[in-house]
C-alpha cells in the first residue's frame, strides 16, 4: 500500500440490518479484491475529511504501524480522530436512512455497479456544514465554542482535520 487510490462516491442507503449490509458490502469487496469504506456523511466535515482519513490510514499501513487489524477500521479511526474502535464505528453506517461517502480503494471495475443493489448513488454534495452539523462535529471532536470563536465559525472543517492529524501524535 504505497499510495492511496480511491474512488469516492456519494450515496444514500436504507439499512435495516447493519450486519447483513456489511456482509454484503464485504462480499462485493472480496469479489473485486478491493476495500470498500463507508462513512456517515453527517459526521464528516466534507470530502477533504474523507480523503485525509484515507491518506493517514494508508500511510500507517505502509509504515507497518496500523492501530487496527483492517484497513477499513483504520480509516474510520482516523476519520474519528481516535484510537477507540467503538467510537470510530459511529463514523460508519447506522440503522435507518444513511447519507454515505462510499470509497472503493483501489477502484475496481464492477464494484460500484454491484453496490448499486444496496445503495443509491447521488450527485448531491454532502460538504455543507449547517448549524446542526457543526454541533455534531463539535461534540464528536471535542471542539469548544471558545476554540471555534478564536479561529472563526467558518473554519470548523479545519479544526476537524487537525484532530484527524493529531491521531498520529497520540499514538
Amino acid at each position: 500500500m504505497d499510495r492511496i487510490t480511491c474512488e469516492i462516491h456519494r450515496a444514500t442507503a436504507r439499512i435495516d440490518d447493519k450486519i447483513a449490509f456489511l456482509h454484503r458490502v464485504r462480499a462485493i469487496a472480496d469479489t473485486y479484491e478491493t476495500h470498500i469504506i463507508l462513512f456517515d456523511a453527517d459526521l464528516m466535515a466534507g470530502e477533504k475529511h474523507v480523503r485525509t482519513a484515507l491518506e493517514h490510514a494508508y500511510r500507517s499501513y505502509a509504515a507497518g504501524t496500523p492501530i487496527a487489524n483492517s484497513l477499513e477500521m483504520e480509516v474510520l479511526l482516523y476519520a474519528a480522530g481516535t484510537r477507540q474502535c467503538l467510537v470510530a464505528t459511529n463514523f460508519g453506517i447506522h440503522q435507518g436512512e444513511n447519507r454515505l461517502y462510499t470509497c472503493i480503494c483501489p477502484p475496481a471495475a464492477g464494484a460500484r455497479k454491484e453496490l448499486a443493489a444496496v445503495m443509491t448513488f447521488v450527485e448531491e454534495e454532502f460538504g455543507g456544514i449547517d448549524e446542526a452539523k457543526a454541533e455534531r462535529l463539535m461534540e464528536a471532536f471535542g471542539i469548544t465554542r471558545d476554540e471555534l470563536e478564536a479561529v472563526g465559525e467558518d473554519r470548523i472543517a479545519e479544526l476537524v482535520l487537525e484532530r484527524v492529524a493529531l491521531l498520529d501524535v497520540y499514538r
